[in-house]
């Protein structure tokens, strides 16, 4: 389990022949506050037969994991537990994120489900979220990020160390 902010390593994004060529690359605060803010994620998941599930969920980033849930019988959430390979991405495609990890249970301790349940409350205050809606949480521990605001000129890969 990975535990506070990350700096990951921020590599222009390598593109096939005739799509151009990065100049710069983002910052990664700039795109570590873009996840925290954002209201809804795209989750993929893949199914035991190999085909994809997609499905927009509510979520919150918190030192650099990416934690989110849902009920037991949910698609997502039954094959992100059989195969913890897991991509997400923010659903505006011209400023785009696209993380790329792996699941597990979240297992919050008592001082990070207590921050947790204040997040949740502050950007999702129709649900009312208490600590027990973590009980069940996933975490997404992002292994790769690829992130533009301008494509091609800052297509950036950004590379946690595992």
């Amino acid at each position: 389990m990975r535990e506070g902010n990350r700096e990951p390593r921020a590599e222009p994004l390598r593109l096939p022949t005739g799509y151009g060529t990065p100049s710069t690359t983002l910052g990664w605060a700039v795109v570590r506050a873009r996840l925290a803010s954002a209201r809804q994620y795209w989750v993929i998941t893949c199914r035991a037969d190999g085909r994809p599930h997609v499905v927009p969920v509510d979520g919150l980033w918190l030192d650099d994991v990416w934690y989110y849930g849902g009920g037991d019988d949910a698609v997502h959430v039954r094959t992100a537990r059989e195969r913890p390979q897991v991509a997400m991405h923010l659903p505006d495609p011209q400023r785009a994120v696209v993380v790329e990890g792996r699941v597990r249970p979240a297992s919050p301790d008592r001082a990070l489900t207590r921050r947790l349940a204040e997040e949740s409350h502050a950007k999702y205050p129709e649900y009312g979220a208490g600590a027990e809606s973590f009980a069940g949480a996933l975490a997404l521990d992002p292994v790769r990020v690829l992130a533009w605001t301008s494509y091609p000129t800052d297509a950036t890969r950004f590379v946690f160390a595992t």
